[in-house]
């Protein structure tokens, strides 16, 4: 194996150590999981996806006036 360093954000470390203590598996292993998932799918994990695009909502404005109604479905087909 190769040692490598990341940097995650405080809520990320934390949900990971979270999901080790409830799963009996190693940060690492969960981290090395998620590497594999990305790898054979080429695309992350949708919750990922969702974590992201909600660090932005509020930012801006859009052009459709359906968005604060619609906006999974449009997450959705973005991710898809």
């Amino acid at each position: 194996m190769v040692r490598t360093q990341i940097q995650l954000t405080d809520e990320q470390a934390r949900t990971l150590k979270e999901l080790s203590l409830a799963c009996g598996e190693s940060v690492a292993s969960l981290v090395r999981k998620a590497v594999d998932q990305l790898l054979i799918t080429g695309k992350p994990d949708k919750l990922a996806l969702y974590r992201q695009a909600a660090t932005i909502v509020g930012k801006y404005e859009a052009e459709r006036s359906d968005v604060a109604v619609e906006h999974d479905r449009y997450l959705a087909d973005a991710f898809d």
